[in-house]
């Protein structure tokens, strides 16, 4: 009986935590030939299927590391690479200290967005839920 709950509880935690997050090899081919034509001479993303279900790929380019988000029918949605808050636009660093002082920045990536074009999303240590603000490298936030 108590081999038995611990198989039903192993069961339960593998199946609940293998659905958090899938992990596929493959993408579509659709997804691969999009990818190919945007990063050509990329051959190794890895995949996965992000929370809205687009193929995420994560590849190096001279050693930086780069995730891009591209939909089932292979449209590119956007492109992120994490960078140091010392690397934002001085615009940028100006809007955040006038803005939100000496809050705590948890992430900052560059983006580059097939609908927002090039921007900075800035992420910023709250209760409960970060908050993110995105700006342009003129110290515009979107």
């Amino acid at each position: 009986m108590k081999s038995n709950s611990v198989v039903l509880i192993a069961t339960f935690l593998m199946a609940f935590f293998g659905c958090q997050e899938k992990v596929q090899s493959q993408a579509p081919k659709a997804v691969q030939e999009a990818f190919q034509a945007k990063y050509p001479g990329e051959n190794d993303p890895d995949w996965e299927i992000d929370a809205h279900g687009n193929y995420e790929s994560h590849f190096k380019i001279d050693g930086i590391k780069y995730r891009a988000d591209f939909s089932p029918n292979g449209d590119w949605i956007e492109t992120e690479t994490s960078i140091k808050k010392k690397d934002l636009p001085k615009a940028i660093k100006k809007a955040i200290k006038e803005n939100y002082g000496d809050e705590h920045i948890t992430e900052v990536e560059k983006v580059d967005s097939a609908t927002k074009g090039e921007f900075y999303d800035v992420e910023f240590r709250r209760k409960g839920k970060n908050k993110d603000v995105e700006y342009r490298a003129s110290g515009e936030e979107l």
